[in-house]
């Protein structure tokens, strides 16, 4: 964790509180929460499930030493690898839903997408451009040279 919100709280109980959010967001899907640790849950989750995807036994590993709960972990490397083995990046999606009484915070929902009784429904991944074939500095050269403008070369031909 490079850089990271603070969130008002001693290192501690920041990393404590995220790995128990994180672990409640991959067992229920979605979990209601601020906006700034919606942020920052978006973000570890969506490292989570690349770990997941991996399938490794490194990765099971690190991702137990950071999620809570074996039926948690079992979730992780079965249903939502699955679940994203096509999509890229972007497991995630956070919905502002309300202030919340009392302290006027701006609450969120945080969910995965592609799942059941989703609020929104996903955005279809876009395709990727062709790719281009990488052009020769001597085609370019060549390119170059069609389109300059035309030399007299009956000046060079009567020096000659």
């Amino acid at each position: 964790m490079t850089k990271f919100r603070k969130l008002g709280r001693p290192a501690a109980h920041r990393v404590s509180m995220l790995k128990t959010m994180v672990s409640q967001l991959v067992k229920h899907e979605r979990i209601e929460t601020t906006v700034a640790k919606a942020k920052e849950i978006r973000r570890l989750a969506d490292n989570m499930v690349e770990l997941g995807k991996e399938g490794t036994l490194h990765a099971a590993r690190r991702a137990a030493a950071f999620v809570r709960g074996d039926d948690v972990l079992h979730k992780l490397f079965t249903e939502l690898a699955y679940r994203y083995k096509d999509r890229v990046g972007g497991y995630t999606r956070f919905l502002r839903t309300r202030i919340r009484m009392g302290d006027a915070a701006p609450m969120a929902y945080i969910e995965f997408v592609d799942r059941e009784n989703e609020l929104r429904e996903a955005n279809l991944p876009k395709p990727q451009p062709p790719q281009r074939t990488p052009l020769d500095p001597w085609a370019k050269s060549r390119a170059s040279q069609q389109w300059a403008s035309p030399k007299d070369n009956s000046k060079s031909a009567s020096k000659n």
